[in-house]
């Protein structure tokens, strides 16, 4: 139940329990509780004043990088390597954010936004999916998380990257709806480059919810790539070979916007080009991009849109307020001042 409150529906995956086992079982043996701190609740080194009598072979920190490089190397392959890696990133977010972070927004107790979000209903013809990095899993300024709040877990559901029940879940998905049915919000990814118009909705799709002979027509599912630029390049990896894996095709259906618009939170956290922003301005885009069309004019698909647009607002002024409140900067230097073309 704690697991599925920070925003998904799976079980709690086996991977994430024996990592977190073995994390409370080391703070058990070492009678040191566990610090976390900074960008991804990460272990921190106990300051020596709190531990005079300090194990020679380090503090907790120490002794934890120590063993879990250890289980790291004992394992056989990628895969195996890629799933430990990104449970044990989600275990220390799990353990480091519990009474501290609100289960809903990700935001500290302090600064919860809920109340200020309003919830709108999807259409039901598509489908979100954010595939998540686990660097971006419980991240205070993640726009990710804005889907399944306003839409629903079930009309935007998370996948964590290397999870395997998460990926499972998805890919059955994909699976149950055909890969005409699938579309990964990327750019410049395909071979032959397609935008939102491009994407085709069958009768049942634009009648979403009509069953035909007791059978529930899937809908359009669309792929969002949650996670830094640099690290959607691992997240595309991925998905491409799962993709081939199943269908034999080197080439996944990816679509780019065409009227893509600087996010409100590039206040924040500015973008290395202009044709980059954050995930749920992507959506927002996509859902405007995708009113435009004629046959989908009558599924208020702007007001949704509008709705996720809302959501940044209200993430961005809880993001400022905290900023301010603790005497940082509100503002960030321009990291890349090339011309973007």
């Amino acid at each position: 139940e704690e697991w599925q409150r920070w925003g998904t529906s799976s079980p709690l995956p086996t991977v994430v329990v024996s990592v977190v086992r073995q994390l409370l079982e080391m703070e058990s043996v070492a009678g040191e509780k566990m610090r976390f701190g900074g960008v991804g609740s990460k272990l921190k080194a106990t300051p020596f004043f709190l531990t005079p009598l300090r194990d020679p072979e380090g503090d907790f920190k120490d002794v934890e990088d120590k063993k879990h490089r250890a289980v790291y190397e004992t394992l056989a392959d990628s895969d195996q390597k890629l799933q430990y890696y990104s449970a044990r990133q989600i275990g220390c977010r799990l353990l480091g954010s519990r009474g501290y972070l609100c289960q809903k927004c990700w935001l500290p107790m302090e600064d919860c936004m809920c109340s200020k979000l309003a919830p709108c209903n999807l259409w039901r013809g598509i489908r979100f999916w954010l595939y998540m990095h686990p660097k971006d899993f419980l991240r205070q300024n993640n726009t990710g998380k804005l889907l399944w709040q306003v839409f629903g877990i079930q009309a935007a559901s998370l996948c964590l990257f290397g999870i395997q029940e998460h990926e499972d879940i998805m890919w059955d998905a994909f699976q149950r709806s055909g890969k005409e049915k699938v579309s990964f919000l990327y750019p410049n990814k395909s071979a032959t480059p397609k935008s939102v118009n491009d994407l085709k909705f069958d009768d049942f799709t634009m009648n979403a919810g009509l069953q035909e002979g007791g059978v529930q027509h899937e809908p359009l599912n669309l792929v969002l790539l949650d996670g830094t630029w640099s690290n959607s390049a691992a997240l595309y990896r991925r998905l491409k070979e799962r993709w081939t894996a199943i269908w034999g095709e080197e080439d996944i259906p990816c679509i780019s916007l065409s009227m893509l618009s600087a996010s409100v939170m590039h206040k924040l956290r500015p973008q290395p080009a202009w044709d980059r922003t954050c995930t749920a301005a992507a959506a927002a885009g996509l859902l405007s991009e995708l009113h435009m069309r004629p046959e989908l004019s009558a599924f208020k698909l702007e007001e949704q849109a509008e709705a996720v647009e809302c959501s940044l607002d209200i993430l961005l002024d809880a993001l400022t307020v905290r900023r301010v409140r603790l005497g940082r900067s509100i503002t960030r230097k321009q990291r890349h001042r090339r011309d973007c073309i």
